[in-house]
């Protein structure tokens, strides 16, 4: 048995929220979650520590490690500490708590020496997550791009990945963050599922390989939904995105650019309050990094 372990997964943005439709759309990219677990002999006390945010709730923390060591028999056994980081902000549409979940998921199942299939980890943070209610539908389209990175096209509903693709490794994905959170629990679910029709459009669009187009037009629905104005979003499309739209149930806009249009849209995206986060798309899949 290893006494302590540390895992790293990455980020992802939404093409499709699942939320209306219950099948969504996500794809991974270059921001991070650690997770560091160490074990205790002190049982059914686990200890969270969020160093990136540490006014956040700790609730994650403690079902995610919770549900491993059930799933191994040994709740009775370990207590653990847990300390995560990371580069995402909380509470903005970008997928932070999948990228968490994922991470102390997969840094309990090594700290307790163990192995586990990539889908069963998945699973075990998604139960999680519900558990947590951070998530409506569990996320298990987010969860998975941010797993394995790439493009993922989900059934969240009967967690299964329907289609999983690379992305072009020379665009470049900008967040527009405003400082306002928002989250997941005080949605308005049942407005939220009133787009229902015009959000399997989107996923229809997705499942024939037109991501950008899928994304952009999912972006425009959840904003007229949830109230959002989609001036942001028109504006990195008129600078030259390829695609732009409120990621998860934002408040956080993505934008995916092409080479030679970075600046233009960044200059596009400085014209609203809000901080501006550039990175990539990301192909890694979640890993252990110490043990």
């Amino acid at each position: 048995m290893n006494q302590k372990a540390e895992a790293l997964c990455h980020g992802a943005a939404t093409i499709v929220n699942a939320i209306a439709y219950g099948k969504g759309a996500a794809f991974g990219v270059d921001l991070w979650t650690k997770a560091e677990v160490r074990l205790t002999s002190d049982p059914g006390i686990i200890e969270g520590e969020i160093t990136s945010d540490p006014n956040e709730s700790k609730i994650l923390i403690e079902k995610a490690v919770q549900r491993v060591f059930r799933y191994f028999g040994v709740e009775e056994k370990f207590g653990a500490k847990v300390r995560t980081r990371s580069n995402i902000p909380v509470a903005k549409g970008l997928k932070s708590s999948s990228a968490a979940a994922n991470s102390i998921t997969l840094a309990s199942v090594a700290a307790l020496g163990k192995k586990l299939d990539p889908l069963e980890i998945i699973n075990l943070g998604v139960d999680a997550a519900f558990e947590a209610k951070v998530t409506v539908t569990g996320a298990f389209d987010d969860a998975c791009a941010s797993y394995f990175g790439g493009i993922v096209v989900s059934d969240n509903s009967r967690r299964q990945i329907i289609k999983h693709t690379s992305i072009p490794e020379d665009l470049t994905i900008l967040f527009h963050v405003p400082s306002k959170k928002a989250y997941t629990c005080d949605s308005d679910v049942k407005r939220l599922r009133s787009a229902k029709p015009l959000v399997k459009i989107a996923y229809e669009e997705a499942l024939k390989g037109n991501y950008w187009a899928s994304l952009t037009l999912n972006g425009l629905i959840y904003s007229s939904a949830i109230g959002y104005n989609t001036v942001v979003a028109m504006d990195a499309l008129e600078a030259g995105a390829l695609a732009a739209g409120l990621c998860g149930k934002g408040p956080t806009v993505t934008a995916v650019v092409p080479p030679g249009k970075v600046s233009s849209v960044k200059a596009a995206l400085r014209n609203h309050e809000g901080q501006i986060l550039k990175t990539r798309v990301n192909h890694e899949q979640a890993k252990v990094v110490e043990i």
